[in-house]
């Protein structure tokens, strides 16, 4: 229908409403009702039929899409009617010298009913005879806060989403037995099963922004022992700057199931040391070098250098930061091989950069148990080169990305990274360059991380191939792991070894489960395979070992420890005898390397006050 028809239509319905009301109002009270012989009642029509449409122009009750009325369009139907009574009162006092109290009472009254009933009838015959129920997904949604009603409300307003909302639960006792638009709590979180198969859910909607991870988890789990689907809305910053819709649900990610906060940066502090200032990052085009560099840039830096072995990843982060920052600061992409020390040199004396995050390794354990030789000379020599090239042109903070399987390594990957970390150590005590470590577990989402290769599985049908049924793993995202690279580079002093607390460690066959659930299969249709574990693979990881603890936190979620160098002369070694060493040497002395102690007595703890 047109909007002059709409129009229309209303204008005419309105005035048999009022007069209407004004004819059973004076019925009612035996007044005489000849329009011809009763000049109250022709003034008082025609008063009351001009002053409703004025009063209805200005509530704008023309202008409403009835089918969404809720408590601002009944407001507007009782100013307009109230102030088109009141009108008519002056008016009979006026001309009459008298008001018929009485008479104006009744007719505001079936006013109200008459036109507010008119208007509201249009959205209970659309919400309960237009939506094609039968044909919709049943929702169920978790939480009847403020976030909860407010999917209820919008599913219920859109009958286009082809969702169908049945009822809430929720784990508040105040709510218990009570409806929220139409719709009843049936339940706490632990009764979701018996509501799904009681009410023949399809879909469930957690709704409740303010879950931590934990509580999270756990919700999902109740979820996943029904076969309806589960998904979650969007964040309420998202909905406030119009990004995303309220009903516009996402599947619950693994991400979201880590069973911790992510860890929250010290904007100023690492403001003052990225702002206006040249940075370097090495194996930009890598899953966390590339993150690495869309955190920094949000610090305005005055200078960012990708530096990447593999032209088309820097081509892409390349192509990505200048989109976005073209006009902001310079971005340089430099190909270079941290192995080529020449290059590196160059690269350090052109650009001059004062913070240098080097992200650039090897850190597949099964290839570099084949590969050690290559393990060595890109994490070991490659390191060399950049802290050295960074200590000779003044590098204000050099971070090294390391690994909790640098703790006593049973694998080339992680004494390869253990060895770095001495490196940078070392180099500390020979520079005026802040140098230290971070190390985190391993990396969901992250190029050869077990996420994409279980997702892939799962296409192909499965099984899902994991090592061990208690192997562990901690577990970190993508922009938690780059925030704490970043994090630590202000924290630097020198010769630190930066870990996250990462809470509790994650079962990788727990992972995988969820994994298959959270693709909208069960573990029968796709399957667990065992395989046994790999080449220099160990049951668990360490983040610090226990000589190398240091119990409180110096950064929320950030644990510290300094160690005494530890075989350095061993080290050297391998460094000058590398070349003629046969593989199985290369491998032996690498991991005696690494695993070498200290005792109590040398070690040496700082506290970043």
């Amino acid at each position: 229908m047109t909007y002059r028809k709409r129009l229309g239509l209303l204008v005419v319905l309105d005035s048999l409403i009022v007069m209407t009301s004004i004819y059973f109002s004076m019925l009612i009270l035996s007044v005489d009702f000849n329009i011809f012989k009763s000049p109250l009642l022709l003034i008082t029509m025609i008063t009351l039929l001009l002053s409703h449409h004025v009063f209805a122009f200005i509530y704008r009750l023309y202008h409403k899409a009835w089918e969404y009325a809720s408590i601002g369009e009944l407001m507007a139907i009782f100013k307009a009617v109230t102030y088109s009574i009141i009108s008519t009162g002056i008016i009979q006092y006026v001309f009459l010298q008298d008001v018929y109290f009485r008479a104006l009472g009744i007719t505001w009254m079936m006013h109200i009913l008459l036109i507010g009933g008119s208007r509201f009838c249009w959205r209970i015959y659309r919400d309960r005879f237009l939506k094609p129920i039968a044909n919709m997904k049943r929702t169920l949604i978790v939480g009847a806060g403020s976030a909860g009603t407010m999917v209820a409300r919008q599913l219920l307003k859109n009958p286009n989403e082809n969702l169908f909302p049945v009822g809430y639960v929720d784990d508040d006792p105040k709510k218990q037995h009570l409806d929220f638009f139409d719709l009843p709590v049936l339940g706490t979180i632990y009764d979701i099963q018996q509501v799904v198969e009681r009410k023949n859910i399809d879909l469930i909607v957690i709704a409740i922004p303010s879950l931590s991870k934990k509580e999270l988890n756990m919700i999902f789990n109740e979820c996943t022992k029904t076969k309806a689907k589960v998904q979650i809305m969007p964040k309420i910053e998202d909905i406030m700057t119009g990004r995303v819709s309220v009903n516009s649900f996402r599947d619950v990610q693994v991400e979201d199931l880590l069973g911790r906060e992510p860890v929250q940066l010290d904007m100023e502090s690492i403001s003052e040391k990225l702002q206006g200032k040249t940075i370097l990052v090495t194996g930009a085009g890598g899953s966390i070098g590339s993150e690495i560099c869309r955190q920094v840039s949000k610090f305005n830096p005055k200078k960012l250098l990708l530096l990447g072995h593999g032209e088309n990843s820097i081509y892409q982060i390349h192509m990505e930061l200048q989109n976005k920052y073209k006009n902001e600061f310079e971005i340089v992409p430099i190909i270079a091989d941290i192995q080529d020390k020449n290059r590196i040199f160059e690269v350090m004396e052109e650009h001059r950069p004062q913070v240098v995050y080097h992200a650039a390794a090897h850190k597949h354990v099964p290839l570099m148990e084949y590969n050690p030789k290559e393990a060595v000379k890109n994490n070991i020599f490659g390191t060399k080169n950049a802290a050295e090239a960074a200590g000779t042109f003044g590098v204000n903070t050099f971070v090294l990305v390391s690994t909790d399987k640098a703790v006593n390594p049973t694998n080339v990957m992680g004494a390869t990274k253990r060895c770095a970390e001495l490196v940078i150590q070392e180099m500390d005590r020979q520079y005026d360059t802040n140098y230290v470590a971070v190390r985190f577990g391993n990396v969901l989402g992250s190029r050869g991380s077990v996420i994409p290769l279980f997702k892939k599985q799962i296409q192909a049908g499965g099984p899902v191939t994991v090592t061990h049924p208690d192997m562990t793993r901690y577990f970190m995202t993508i922009p938690e792991a780059s925030r704490l690279v970043i994090q630590a580079g202000a924290l630097a002093k020198g010769g630190e070894i930066f870990v996250l607390d990462m809470g509790e460690p994650v079962k990788i066959v727990d992972l995988a489960k969820n994994l298959i659930k959270l693709s909208g299969y069960t573990e029968e249709e796709i399957g667990i395979k065992f395989t046994g574990i790999r080449p220099g693979e160990k049951m668990f990881e360490e983040l610090l070992n226990e000589n190398e603890v240091y119990p409180e936190q110096v950064f929320p979620k950030i644990h510290i420890g300094k160690a005494k160098m530890v075989g350095e002369d061993k080290l050297h070694w391998l460094i000058d005898n590398f070349e003629q060493l046969p593989i199985n040497e290369i491998r032996k002395t690498l991991l005696k390397i690494a695993n070498m102690k200290t005792s109590e007595k040398q070690m040496e703890k700082t506290v970043i006050n």
